[in-house]
């Protein structure tokens, strides 16, 4: 008898499926027929009956284990007098029927929430009742309503947390202040962003003598939040269940309470504040030579933006620096120690690779104006730098003291990926490579070698992927990434759990005391799904692991919560970004952009545009009339018969052809830029002679997706359509076969067009 496997179902939009098994091997794969009694999310127990013609292994579902009882999104028809709710995530793949006495005051068209009566069946629909109305598709907000029901993200405080949240003080009381340093008179500062709302880390520095050399004195102070938010009660366990906040484009939903992240945690200017402080000595190397925690009450002396402190750093007799005149000296001590962090940073080969990061603007209703680059600068690298010190003096404490506690660890790559990053690195031809045991400084060797080349971009893309997440664990294996031995987080206590732990923890130890972790909630669904990838990670499976204590093992449980609700909020933050995105090109279709490749597949290529910032794809079918290969080494997809290359980094010009708001998906098709690019190419390789075009075949390539789960195949074919396919007689020059190109197309559409009914 074949063995039986537990495990969640993933659907995906083409009626297709998988069974996420539990004990992480090789996922199983569901046909549409077996996915007709089962919905995304259900845990079932399957067994594996075949291999498909991918290779696949396919499954039989032979029990379900449980429903899931996460509520589904959706919009609301009525077809045929019968009523259903479309799921709004497609890898439901079923609509939902509704009875009449359950729409409640739902109206066709708006979104609701549904809550299933009835599951599916072999031959029937799953059928449910309206729970919740949401509104329309078009009101202000609604990507956000959606997501945060889509992903589960918690963004309602229970009445008890709100209850204890108005019983707290709104200033500092002077029985607060005991058995703390008065440190209101130190000139500590806030740096942040324009649109920040809430101040956890203030800075200060002055010169000092450290050793017989000099050097600076560094202060970190971050709000005390732990003095608030007491272990076990009712804000403490609303802030665990939600572990980070989540931000969204003009909107984010806390992990405290308002009162406490923008009253009396935050960091305010001109009133007195609760903090504990990472009090450094760093010496001209950038080398911290002692440090020191303690409680404090602090006094901002300013609220800074990021762009002030440049501008002033950059001219310290500007219009800036003449309203702060005060508090310039003090800045460029920043800068100072900044400088010297930045040195013993190079020295030590951290990874420090500079990406684009994008900001959505939007306006009073909720739709992007426009997408922009965020710009780093002096400012934003000096507070980094100070915040990566305060938070290894963080770990290098916890350490010290033997006390459990959780550290933020990034493994270096692993085997699967060292080998990807090797094959990459042979076949550019770069003469560089990373070791079996490799260090980040050889990833930053190459990084530096290689900026200034024209494929620098997609390098630092393959050293960046080649790459492991960072998790919060119990377990100590250092910070790859940042090349420390011990890293944790320290600086943000109102916006991450982790943060908070550790200063409950730091403030264990400054007592002689230990934390005890309060009685954690089972863990759910996504720390399920982490702890399957995590169990991969394993070095050596013949290596019994050590048996963990209870208390170890509650830290763990901690860990793997704070690091799923991590990613539930990025992805949460990704849907909505993507569907908002989606919206706005839906204004631009049939428009024309420059953009450059960011991801090569075998199913086609990822193009960003320049103005815009937003990805979308180019289907293989819609790169020309021949076989393209994928090579996976190289990450490029390769026409066989002109040689013609996408890989990233290529440049490209595309027009806009299809948005798929549900699906968050964009469409582009290349224009004929590209076509004058083939005909290069097919020149350069006929040794200057000018060959024929192939023509570029139309169509949506949203419909053509199909399953692209794994992206192993390695040749796709396109048609070759059009006039100067191969046969004619008389080889047709590139002129001729593009005006024949555009001749077909125009009859195809226009006998398309008359073919299809009106709606």
């Amino acid at each position: 008898m074949l063995a039986e496997f537990e495990g969640t179902v993933s659907g995906h939009r083409d009626g297709h499926g998988f069974v996420l098994r539990d004990d992480g091997e090789a996922d199983i794969y569901l046909p549409p027929n077996e996915m007709r009694a089962v919905l995304h999310k259900d845990r079932v127990k399957a067994r594996i009956v075949r291999h498909d013609r991918k290779n696949r292994p396919e499954g039989r579902v032979t029990e379900i284990i449980e429903r899931s009882s996460n509520p589904i999104i959706g919009r609301l028809l009525q077809e045929s007098g019968v009523w259903l709710v479309a799921p709004e995530d497609k890898r439901y793949g079923q609509d939902v029927l509704i009875p009449k006495g359950a729409i409640g005051t739902a109206k066709t068209g708006q979104i609701v929430v549904v809550e299933l009566t009835e599951p599916p069946a072999l031959f029937g629909q799953p059928v449910g009742r309206v729970k919740e109305v949401l509104g329309e598709i078009d009101d202000p907000g609604m990507e956000i309503e959606i997501a945060v029901r889509k992903y589960g993200v918690p963004h309602e405080f229970s009445d008890a947390a709100l209850a204890l949240a108005r019983t707290l003080p709104d200033a500092v009381r002077p029985a607060d202040k005991k058995h703390r340093v008065d440190l209101s008179d130190v000139a500590l500062v806030t740096i942040d962003g324009e649109d920040a709302r809430d101040f956890d880390d203030a800075v200060y520095c002055e010169p000092a003598k450290v050793g017989r050399g000099k050097g600076w004195r560094l202060l970190v102070a971050i709000a005390d939040v732990s003095h608030y938010v007491e272990t076990g009660s009712a804000i403490d366990i609303d802030a665990y269940d939600r572990a980070t906040s989540v931000y969204f484009p003009r909107r984010v939903i806390p992990m405290l309470p308002e009162k406490l992240s923008n009253g009396l945690c935050s960091l305010n200017p001109n009133v007195e504040r609760l903090c504990m402080v990472c009090d450094m000595l760093v010496n001209a190397k950038g080398e911290v030579h002692a440090y020191q925690f303690y409680p404090a009450v602090m006094f901002s002396h300013a609220r800074f933006t990021y762009t002030e402190v440049a501008a002033i750093l950059a001219n310290t007799r500007g219009p800036e620096a003449a309203q702060r005149k005060t508090l310039v000296p003090h800045l460029l001590d920043l800068h100072d120690v900044y400088q010297a962090l930045l040195k013993e940073r190079r020295v030590r080969g951290a990874v420090d690779f500079e990406t684009t990061e994008t900001q959505i603007v939007c306006d009073d209703a909720g739709r992007i104006e426009k997408i922009v680059p965020r710009t780093r600068n002096v400012a934003h690298r000096l507070i980094e730098e100070a915040m990566l010190a305060a938070n290894v003096c963080s770990a290098d404490y916890i350490s010290q003291s033997k006390h459990v506690g959780l550290f933020r660890v990034h493994e270096g790559p692993t085997p699967e990926k060292k080998d990807m990053l090797r094959n990459y690195l042979k076949a550019i031809g770069l003469g560089m490579t990373i070791s079996d045991d490799p260090t980040p400084g050889e990833f930053q060797q190459i990084a530096v070698a290689t900026k200034d080349r024209p494929d620098a971009q997609q390098i630092h893309s393959m050293l960046l992927r080649s790459m492991q997440q960072a998790i919060y664990t119990p377990m100590n294996s250092g910070h790859f990434g940042l090349a420390y031995e011990a890293y944790t987080h320290f600086t943000s206590p109102i916006r991450r759990y982790p943060d908070l732990l550790v200063h409950r923890v730091i403030k264990a130890v400054l007592n002689q005391t230990k934390y005890q972790l309060p009685t954690l909630p089972t863990p759910g669904e996504a720390e399920a799904k982490l702890s399957k990838r995590l169990a991969s990670r394993v070095k050596d499976p013949t290596q019994k692991p050590k048996k963990a204590s209870v208390d170890q093992l509650a830290w763990q449980a901690a860990g793997l919560h704070c690091s799923a609700n991590e990613r539930r909020a990025d992805e949460a933050s990704r849907d909505v970004e993507a569907w908002l995105k989606c919206k706005y090109m839906r204004e631009h279709l049939g428009e024309e952009f420059g953009g450059v490749v960011t991801a090569a597949t075998g199913f086609g290529i990822f193009v960003t545009l320049d103005a815009m910032y937003v990805e979308g794809l180019v289907h293989i079918t819609e790169l020309g009339g021949e076989y393209f290969r994928f090579d996976e080494a190289r990450q490029e997809l390769r026409g066989e018969r002109t040689g013609i290359r996408y890989a990233i980094g290529t440049r490209v010009r595309v027009q806009v052809s299809r948005v798929d708001l549900d699906g968050r998906k964009i469409d582009f098709r290349l224009i004929r830029e590209g076509e004058e690019l083939l005909a290069r190419a097919m020149k350069d390789k006929a040794g200057g002679r000018a060959t024929e075009l192939p023509d570029q075949d139309g169509g949506s390539a949203g419909d053509r997706r199909g399953d692209k789960r794994g992206g192993k195949r390695t040749e796709q074919r396109t048609s070759a359509r059009g006039s100067g396919a191969a046969g004619s007689r008389t080889p047709k020059s590139p002129i001729q076969a593009l005006k024949s190109a555009v001749k077909k197309s125009a009859a195809n559409t226009g006998r398309k067009q008359s073919k299809k009914p009106r709606r």
